[in-house]
């Protein structure tokens, strides 16, 4: 299966777990069904310059993100570092993370969230 650029379902988020401005996530898999059930999210993340994720944390699954492109401030769990293209984050199952794009550019990731059992 291919899915075209113009297939991909974009969801566009104000103020994301209470973030500051717009965050866009687009959706590479279509949920469990398309990950067969081992996940929920598989998406081309983008956090516009002066905006941010807000810190949440996750219940039952993890999140990985792969940056690629930008700079950000990632709180991880409490802990605030500099991320940046070609860095990787993981949040285990009940810790928090949030990030906030610290440059001039648009701060893009990809972003993976597996359930935990």
């Amino acid at each position: 299966m291919i899915r075209r650029n113009d297939e991909i379902r974009a969801d566009v988020y104000e103020r994301r777990f209470g973030g500051e401005g717009t965050v866009t996530t687009r959706h590479l898999l279509n949920g469990a069904e398309e990950m067969y059930g081992k996940g929920r999210l598989f998406a081309h993340g983008t956090i516009e310059p002066g905006s941010s994720l807000g810190y949440h944390v996750h219940e039952g699954e993890s999140e990985t993100f792969y940056i690629l492109r930008g700079i950000g401030e990632y709180n991880d769990d409490g802990i605030v570092s500099t991320v940046k293209a070609g860095d990787v984050t993981f949040t285990l199952a009940g810790q928090g993370h949030g990030m906030k794009n610290a440059g001039q550019e648009p701060l893009e990731y990809i972003a993976l969230i597996l359930f935990k059992e």
